[in-house]
C-alpha cells in the first residue's frame, strides 16, 4: 500500500471531510488555485530585452504581447477604445496604451503637475501586498509624466516625488498623436519604468512566476469626464488597490 492512499485511509476514518478533500487533490493534480482565480483579473506579462521608447507601437518586441481592451468606466465619450500592452526585461518594465480620440485636451507643459485633470494614462503597480504602498505612474498626450510612490493608510493617502531622480532611476516615455489628414484619431504612450526607480519596495524585479497587484486607466475631457479601467474600483477615486487586478511575470 502506497503512503498516499494510507495517509488517505487514515483521514477518511477520523475526519471523512479531509478524506474527501486529500481524495480529490490526488487524483485532480492538475488542479490548482491558479485555476480557481477568474481569468479576467489575470494579466499575464511577457519577458522582452531592453528596446527604445519612440511613442508608438513599432517595435518588433511589442509583438510579443496581446491588447488587453481597457473597459469605459464613466461619461459618454463616443466610447473610445482604449487598449494596453506591457513587457518586462531585466532592468525595468514597458508599457503601451493606445487612445482612440478625437481632440486632445492637453495644455500642461511641466512634469510633476496634476495631469489627471486632463486627458491622460495611468498606471498603478503594487508589487507587496504587505505594505500598503504602491506605484503610481501618469503621462499625458504631450509627454509630460508623473511618478509618484503612494503611501495609502486605511484610504488616506498622499503621492511623494522621487528623489535623485537622474540616471537608472529615470523612467523613458514618448507619445505619438495619430492623425488622418488634419483630424485626430487616436494617441499613443509608450513608457518604460526601471526598476530602480520603484526602490524601496519589496518584491522588486520581478522573475519568472513574480505576481504583482496593478491597475491601469485612462482620463478623457472631450465631452466632460471620461474614465476607463482594467479592474472595477469602487466610488471615485482610482485608489481602491484592494480591486487591483493581478499581473504575473512569465
Amino acid at each position: 500500500m502506497n503512503r498516499p492512499y494510507r495517509l488517505y485511509r487514515m483521514l477518511n476514518r477520523k475526519y471523512s471531510w479531509l478524506g474527501m478533500l486529500f481524495a480529490f487533490l490526488i487524483m485532480n493534480p492538475v488542479y490548482t488555485l491558479a485555476q480557481a482565480e477568474n481569468p479576467e483579473t489575470i494579466l499575464r506579462v511577457r519577458y522582452t530585452k531592453d528596446f527604445e521608447i519612440t511613442g508608438n507601437d513599432t517595435a518588433v518586441n511589442w509583438k510579443k504581447a496581446e491588447w488587453l481592451p481597457l473597459p469605459q468606466r464613466t461619461g459618454n465619450n463616443n466610447n473610445y477604445e482604449t487598449k494596453i500592452k506591457m513587457l518586462y526585461s531585466d532592468s525595468g518594465i514597458y508599457c503601451l496604451y493606445h487612445c482612440e480620440d478625437n481632440k486632445i485636451i492637453s495644455t500642461l507643459k511641466e512634469d510633476f503637475l496634476d495631469l489627471w485633470n486632463e486627458d491622460v494614462v495611468e498606471a498603478f503597480f503594487w508589487p507587496d501586498e504587505s505594505v500598503p504602498m504602491y506605484f503610481e505612474y501618469e503621462l499625458s498626450p504631450l509627454n509630460y509624466e508623473l511618478p509618484i510612490l503612494i503611501p495609502n493608510i486605511k484610504g488616506n493617502f498622499l503621492g511623494w516625488r522621487p528623489w535623485h531622480y537622474e540616471g537608472n532611476r529615470r523612467t523613458k516615455h514618448a507619445t505619438h498623436i495619430n492623425k488622418t489628414g488634419e483630424a485626430i484619431t487616436a494617441w499613443i504612450a509608450e513608457f518604460f519604468i526601471p526598476y530602480h526607480l520603484l526602490t524601496p519596495l519589496t518584491n522588486v524585479p520581478p522573475r519568472k512566476g513574480t505576481r504583482w497587484r496593478a491597475n491601469f486607466y485612462r482620463i478623457d475631457y472631450d465631452k466632460g469626464e471620461a474614465t476607463w479601467q482594467w479592474q472595477k474600483v469602487q466610488g471615485e477615486s482610482f485608489h481602491d488597490y484592494d480591486r487591483f487586478g493581478t499581473i504575473v511575470f512569465d
